[in-house]
């Protein structure tokens, strides 16, 4: 399954639905039927390869659009600042993961082993 690391707490914050969208400068490789696996980690993975191992995985969600991230975004996005040229990802069906369970954190979005009885 693919998954993307975001730091503590806004993986929380997209398992409970209050944070709807995720703010990258990337544009993510994923089909709007896609499944990918939310892990929330401590520390920001700024390296190609940096990893943390004590990552928890945290929701499974669908991004459903990439657009412009714009200042009328902020509170969806849980942003505390705003800068042109971000990207917001619109993510939906958010199923948060009951019994988190501590999985690999990575940069990017990475392949782990991750089977959940939600799963579609």
């Amino acid at each position: 399954m693919k998954a993307l690391s975001i730091v503590r707490p806004s993986g929380g914050r997209i398992a409970s639905g209050e944070k709807t969208l995720e703010v990258r400068r990337w544009h993510p490789d994923l089909d709007p039927t896609e499944d990918l696996l939310i892990v929330e980690n401590e520390r920001f993975l700024h390296a190609d390869g940096d990893e943390d191992e004590d990552g928890i995985a945290v929701a499974i969600v669908r991004v459903n659009a990439v657009r412009p991230f714009i200042l009328a975004d902020m509170q969806a996005a849980c942003a505390s600042y705003f800068e042109d040229g971000w990207l917001a990802w619109e993510l939906s069906d958010v199923r948060p993961i009951k019994h988190p369970v501590t999985i690999r954190a990575a940069r990017g979005i990475y392949e782990v082993d991750f089977l959940h009885p939600g799963r579609r």
